[in-house]
């Protein structure tokens, strides 16, 4: 792995916008950051792995603090909360003889009182980039979703966490190392992890598993007990159909007793009149609006009375005046048309001959005559011209009211009766003495007629459950039975299967110790060759054994005594766990970063020359270092420079609390303008 760039975004100290090219270069492996105290070089390492790991991060800043509340006050304060923070490191990994380039962008923001949190994972988008932008080409997103939901499994692949501590250190902390119980614990996992030794151990177990799979004989027992199991379980399960087929028809017993018992009550209720007194309110209401019905028909009959509906009773009377007016209106008819006929008639006669008068004025004198005889009227009442009509208005009035009056007598009857028959039912309502107890106790039984009937259904359910679980075990039974028959068959593939797994994890188990002892003595060598590169007292450590049960680590002074890590100086210490550190890193080929916060603490001159020459060039194919300018001054910048391939230096703000990464180094061109 090969850091190339990483970016923060309002993290911590930094504000705004701050990159940094972690490229190395050929045979310049190091890129130095320089900052004073608190200026944010132990943010810079911990933005790496907060970057990679995201809460399970071992950030110095973060302490005991909860994940969420480290990341809020990690925003920086000066930026906008809502808008947040963002970390953004881009590496390089080699798999299958491909370099892969991952860009992982972890982001959040406060949203309310809620903080959210983001994890992007790009790869191979950088290289996509690089070409197309030299051919103008805009270069297309390769966002990975399942690579960024699964990133906690996948980044563990690249660089397990427990190995990220030896990549990543403080070097003030990187003494503790020293200590033998911990010391076997940074071998062990990196023995295990960074040098492979743990995959040739998950072959034997998974060979192991394969095996047990596949042993015949256990296999056969396997069949033999599943039968049984499941020969036991049908049975079990008869046994609990039986009974469940019992309490079903119990169930069913209890509830026809409950039923036969309600029925007994609402007969003994409704005899005592208990559905009328259950209805006593009911019926008084119904009283009330029948009554008020009533009482609003005989009211519109009333208003009826008041029109010409009495006259009906002198209908002989009207009907006489009828007459009447018919006979006054053709009296007056035929006075009018005598005159008229008079003049006519001598008109007619002069135009007749003198043969044909005669005749003809008889004819028209008795023609007058009668005329005149319907003028003459034995009584005269002398009624207006509009008699008939009056009265014929009169005769569709009465008509109107007679049927209306006939409705509401209709419907004043029905009223009547309705009203009857309720204060009959209300005479019949019994004493609330008489009922209550029979009401109480009707009440009581439909409760206890319900729960028998839900008893009755959860055994009815338990029945259908149980069938159905019988039928599947006998499912499940005949096919055990095949399966067994089916296994005799593969026997001698079985056995074969066996013979050779057992070879394998045999030659396994040789290779894995042998492999172990391999890289411990490698490891041994090599921790020794670099303490004693490093150190001052040349005759201090003479040998240097690792066990390769406990991991343990042991020195030996020029006598061959065994030598106490405590007896050394802390620089001393300090060195011993820098040299286990690299060791480590040179058995397993420099393809992990080193990543160095505070490189030079505790240590005198000799020994920080010893590191500038001797380590830091060597560590690793990439090395950041994160030092004061006490640490790595201007006399050692001189003897790093020819092994630097990038410099910066963060320079702080102390009126706005704020960090800035500025290209160069105190000393360097570039950064004399830092201060």
């Amino acid at each position: 792995m090969l850091l190339r760039k990483i970016t923060l975004e309002e993290f911590g100290a930094y504000r705004g916008k701050q990159s940094l090219d972690l490229t190395p270069k050929k045979n310049k492996p190091i890129i130095l950051i320089g900052g004073l105290n608190g200026c944010g070089k132990t943010t810079l390492l911990d933005a790496i792995q907060l970057a990679l790991y995201g809460n399970r991060a071992r950030c110095s800043g973060r302490g005991t603090k909860a994940y969420e509340t480290y990341l809020r006050e990690s925003i920086n304060r000066k930026a906008d909360p809502s808008r947040g923070s963002a970390i953004t490191l881009e590496f390089t990994v080699m798999a299958g003889g491909n370099e892969h380039y991952y860009r992982v962008v972890r982001s959040w923001h406060i949203g309310g009182k809620t903080l959210k949190e983001f994890l992007n994972v790009y790869v191979d988008e950088t290289y996509g980039e690089r070409v197309k932008t030299q051919r103008n080409v805009v270069p297309e997103s390769k966002f990975n979703r399942l690579l960024s939901e699964g990133w906690a499994d996948h980044v563990e692949s690249l660089l397990p966490l427990e190995i990220a501590s030896l990549a990543f250190f403080d070097g003030e902390k990187i003494e503790s190392l020293a200590n033998p119980e911990r010391a076997a614990s940074v071998i062990k996992s990196a023995v295990n992890s960074l040098l492979g030794v743990s995959t040739v151990q998950q072959l034997r177990t998974d060979l192991l598993a394969l095996q047990r799979r596949q042993k015949l004989s256990d296999e056969e027992q396997h069949l033999l007990d599943n039968i049984r199991a499941q020969e036991a379980e049908r049975d079990a399960v008869l046994a609990q159909y039986d009974i469940a087929h019992q309490e079903l028809a119990q169930s069913r017993t209890e509830v026809g007793k409950a039923q036969r018992k309600l029925e007994s009550l609402e007969k003994a209720f409704a005899d005592e009149g208990g559905d009328l007194f259950t209805r006593r309110l009911e019926l008084e209401n119904d009283k009330k609006q029948t009554t008020a019905q009533l009482a609003q028909v005989r009211t519109e009959l009333t208003h009826l009375a008041s029109g010409p509906l009495p006259l009906l009773m002198v209908k002989p009377l009207l009907d006489d005046v009828r007459r009447q007016a018919n006979n006054e209106q053709e009296a007056q008819q035929s006075a009018q048309v005598l005159e008229v006929l008079e003049e006519r008639d001598r008109w007619l006669l002069d135009l007749l001959p003198d043969a044909a008068r005669g005749e003809v004025l008889q004819r028209l004198e008795g023609d007058r005559a009668e005329r005149a005889a319907r003028t003459q009227l034995p009584v005269d009442l002398r009624l207006p011209h509009d008699a008939l009509a009056q009265l014929s208005v009169l005769d569709e009035l009465l008509k109107r009211d007679t049927e209306r009056s006939a409705q509401l007598l209709e419907r004043a009857a029905e009223l009547a009766e309705e009203l009857d028959q309720v204060d009959r039912q209300l005479a019949g309502v019994p004493a609330q003495d008489k009922v209550e107890a029979l009401q109480v106790a009707r009440d009581e039984q439909i409760v206890e007629a319900t729960r028998r009937e839900a008893v009755r259904d959860r055994a009815m359910t338990k029945v259908e459950d149980l069938k159905r679980r019988r039928e599947h075990v006998t499912t499940l039974l005949e096919r055990a039975h095949k399966e067994f028959v089916s296994t005799k068959v593969k026997a001698e593939e079985v056995e074969r299967i066996i013979k050779y797994s057992e070879k394998a994890r045999d030659t396994l188990e040789r290779f894995g110790s042998a492999l172990l002892k391999r890289h411990i003595s490698r490891l041994e060598v090599a921790v020794l060759q670099s303490f004693k590169a490093l150190m001052r007292k040349q005759t201090l450590v003479h040998d240097l054994r690792i066990d390769t049960d406990e991991f343990t680590l042991t020195l030996t002074d020029a006598d061959g005594e065994p030598l106490d890590p405590a007896r050394l100086s802390a620089g001393e210490r300090q060195l011993l766990a820098v040299s286990l550190l690299w060791g480590l890193m040179r058995v397993a080929g420099n393809r992990l970063p080193s990543v160095i916060d505070t490189p030079l603490g505790r240590l005198d001159s000799r020994h920080r020359e010893h590191l500038v020459d001797r380590y830091f060039p060597n560590a690793s194919d990439q090395v950041l270092l994160l030092s004061t300018d006490e640490e790595i001054d201007e006399y050692l910048l001189g003897r790093l420079k020819k092994s630097i391939a990038h410099t910066y230096t963060l320079v702080h703000d102390d009126t706005e609390f704020t960090t800035a990464v500025v290209e160069g180094y105190w000393w360097s061109a570039g950064a004399q303008h830092v201060g």
